[in-house]
């Protein structure tokens, strides 16, 4: 560009013809170019000294003004300006640095001069968001919000958000606030607590529009553009539901999901078909998290689930590769217990539909365990399980202080609540199912039971099941203990009965077991009589007792009379005679 100067102004001429002009009134002596700055040197005409000015053209302003003498030369030289006077002296004038001239224009402040100065020099960063700062501040003393929040904008990913945060909440600017917060997201620099804070902003001014536009719009939880978690937590706490579960939808927070459609919807189906629509994996984790919630009200629904889990069922040929095999381990039914823990009742419906279903489990022996504590128990508070209460079959139970077992129907009726009459119904259909899988899992293949026959055998013996431990003494060829059963009963009938089963040589029994029978009834202090005669045929028949001991054993019971033993005597005495006349006539032979 050409500068020239004259009396009226400065014109600038280009290569196309003449440019812009600046009215500097006055004689112009010298002009010169520094940097980006114009010099020139102009005479008073009211006195014989004369003004050098250095001119900002880009900000408008005299960046530097001072009185001289008469000037011969100006140079440019050095990086300063040096005026040589016609006294063959010389001035020289450097700029400033620039922390001195931003101080100078923030004392008139002139902000946007200082901006511009910041960015023409190309300052760094941190430099200009500092000028911006100091521009925002002032605006902000003056109560201009909206100015001062265009230049806070400016500086974020240089200065610390909580400074602007704080002005503005101390103003209840929420309008601004939300402005910042919004930017501060958009670059992607927004922690959790900002997150929070622009939710709640939303929240609070009722602007469903803008919720929506940040929870759903383009990028959102899918580009983590906020944090999922807390965008969820805010939204929950504020009753925006919706947008809560859409957000936990698009980031795959399965449990975040279900826990608002269970806690604060109570949309338990929903939960549910939720569920069914997951994979494997996810629908295990989620049904192990929500499970006791799903249970309580909607057991049948849950139990339906938690058996396509556990038996992948109608999906097995999708899911399996092509030599046959599952690519992934299925759950064991053992996995879910505690989500039954308030449902006993519930866990035992889903062990029947499982144990029904599959036969050859890994885990049936713990699931059998489980089903008999639960068969067995005495305290399980839920409704009969019996669908027909009419099954009132004599078991046999037994009181916890003691073993003294006595019949259910021989109570009086009338003096059981209908509340105690259907518990009772309820344990008297458990013992049954009881029984029943303690049979079926012992087959008679088998040495060993599909359970654990130690705990088996407590659990009859705490909670009073005569019918299940003789079964399992049985099994387990404890005759003894079997008979010992019946005594403590005080079941004559069904001891002697018992001892014709087990005590039976040629099938396999003890024959030994009437001995310990005739022992138990010598024993006793009342009339068992017609019970002796008959245990008396069997030790006879066996010859298991000498009648010497049969007589000592039964001398010991003050109520039974020489009546009961004097045909067996008899027999006995007849025998002898038999045996030593067959003897004596062997030894008259041979002499």
């Amino acid at each position: 560009e050409l500068v020239i100067g004259r009396p009226e102004a400065v014109y600038f001429y280009e290569v196309d013809g003449r440019g812009p002009c600046w009215a500097f009134e006055g004689e112009k002596k010298f002009l010169g170019w520094f940097r980006s700055y114009l010099l020139s040197v102009i005479s008073d005409q009211r006195s014989t000294k004369n003004t050098f000015n250095v001119y900002d053209l880009k900000n408008h302003l005299i960046a530097h003004s001072m009185t001289v003498g008469e000037v011969s030369h100006m140079l440019c030289e050095w990086g300063s300006i040096i005026l040589i006077m016609s006294d063959k002296t010389a001035l020289c004038i450097g700029e400033k640095d620039m922390g001195s001239k931003l101080d100078m224009l923030f004392k008139k402040n002139l902000y946007t001069v200082a901006i511009n100065l910041v960015q023409s020099q190309h300052a760094d960063a941190a430099a200009t968001a500092e000028v911006l700062r100091k521009y925002g501040d002032h605006l902000y003393s003056q109560q201009k919000y909206d100015e001062a929040m265009a230049q806070y904008i400016h500086t974020i990913g240089q200065l610390e958000p909580s400074y602007v945060i704080q002005k503005f909440l101390d103003a209840q600017r929420i309008y601004n606030l939300t402005n910042y917060l919004e930017k501060l997201h958009e670059k992607e620099l927004a922690s959790k607590d900002h997150t929070t804070l622009l939710l709640n902003c939303y929240t609070k001014l009722k602007d469903v529009a803008k919720l929506d536009e940040f929870i759903k719009g383009e990028g959102g939880a899918e580009e983590h553009k906020f944090d999922v978690e807390t965008a969820i937590r805010v939204c929950r706490a504020a009753g925006y539901h919706e947008h809560a579960m859409y957000v936990a939808k698009k980031s795959g927070k399965h449990e975040l999901y279900l826990k608002i459609l269970l806690e604060d919807l109570g949309m338990y189906d929903e939960a549910l078909q939720y569920i069914s629509g997951l994979d494997l994996s996810q629908a295990e984790v989620t049904v192990k998290e929500y499970g006791k919630i799903l249970v309580q009200h909607k057991p049948v629904e849950t139990i339906e689930i938690l058996m396509k889990l556990c038996t992948d069922e109608g999906e097995q040929e999708k899911k399996r590769t092509l030599n046959g095999v599952y690519p992934f381990r299925l759950p064991s039914p053992i996995d879910f217990v505690n989500i039954f823990v308030h449902q006993p009742q519930s866990l035992i419906d889903f062990f029947e539909k499982f144990t029904s279903t599959v036969k050859n489990s890994t885990a049936q022996v713990e699931i059998h365990n489980t089903m008999l504590e639960l068969y067995l128990s005495n305290d399980l508070n839920f409704p009969s399980i019996l669908q027909d209460p009419s099954c009132s079959d004599v078991i046999n139970l037994a009181s916890d202080n003691s073993n003294t077992l006595s019949k259910v129907g021989s109570k009086d009726k009338s003096s059981v609540s209908v509340e105690d009459e259907n518990k009772n119904n309820s344990r008297i259909g458990r013992f049954e199912k009881g029984l029943s899988l303690l049979k079926s899992a012992w087959p008679s293949d088998q040495d060993q039971p599909l359970y654990d026959m130690e705990l088996a055998v407590v659990l009859c013996e705490m909670n009073g099941f005569k019918e299940g431990r003789l079964f399992l003494y049985e099994k387990m060829k404890l005759f003894k203990e079997v008979i010992s059963c019946y005594m403590q009963a005080h079941d004559h009938e069904g001891l002697i009965s018992c001892c014709k089963k087990l005590g039976d040589s040629s099938k396999g029994g003890d024959p030994s077991l009437w001995a310990d029978v005739l022992k138990y009834f010598g024993e006793l202090d009342e009339d068992c009589s017609k019970e002796v005669k008959e245990v008396l045929v069997y030790i006879e028949r066996d010859d298991i007792l000498p009648p010497i001991i049969v007589l000592q054993t039964l001398s010991r019971n003050p109520c039974l009379t020489l009546s009961v033993v004097k045909d067996y005597i008899a027999r006995k005495l007849e025998a002898e005679s038999k045996l030593i006349e067959d003897d004596r006539k062997t030894i008259d032979k041979f002499q």
